[in-house]
């Protein structure tokens, strides 16, 4: 299940991307921040450069205290950087990492994840490639957004198995 076309429109909404042959400055303070669907509507982003859609990106994200993108994977490898705030990074078969202002977190593809923003945060999300999210429950077995996001995760308990790939891109 793939979110490219959810991430499109999010794209839509706040301009055209910006190619990637060109230098880039994009200002906070001129960043249209929107609710991606198809992610907890208490996280917010602003296209800062690229197509999410399409190929590499790097995206400006906001979330409220206590926003929680339930346990997921991503086809591309996922970069995370902190501006403000403080947030939980917990992996499959591994230990939570609490992130700070300044810190930095990378996801290999496909690698199961939850982020929970703890303290209002700001971060960076840079992917090297079209971005995606599939959602997973307990056993790792994909499921729908609307699923993974009505549902409460635990926050202590990661999914028993590793994704699946994608049989069909």
């Amino acid at each position: 299940m793939r979110f490219v076309g959810l991430l499109l429109f999010g794209c839509l909404v706040i301009g055209a991307a910006v190619a990637q042959d060109q230098a880039v400055f994009a200002a906070k303070a001129t960043s249209k921040f929107v609710n991606f669907p198809g992610l907890p509507t208490c996280m917010f982003g602003s296209v800062q450069s690229g197509d999410p859609s399409k190929g590499g990106s790097v995206i400006l994200g906001k979330a409220n205290t206590a926003c929680t993108v339930p346990w997921h994977w991503h086809t591309p490898t996922e970069q995370l950087m902190i501006v403000a705030g403080t947030a939980k990074i917990e992996m499959k078969d591994g230990s939570p990492v609490t992130l700070h202002a300044g810190d930095y977190a990378k996801m290999p593809t496909k690698h199961v994840h939850q982020f929970t923003c703890q303290a209002a945060c700001m971060l960076f999300i840079s992917s090297d490639a079209a971005f995606d999210i599939h959602y997973v429950d307990g056993s790792g077995a994909e499921i729908p957004p609307d699923q993974a996001l009505k549902a409460k995760p635990a926050a202590k308990s990661a999914p028993a198995k590793a994704a699946k790939t994608e049989e069909k891109k």
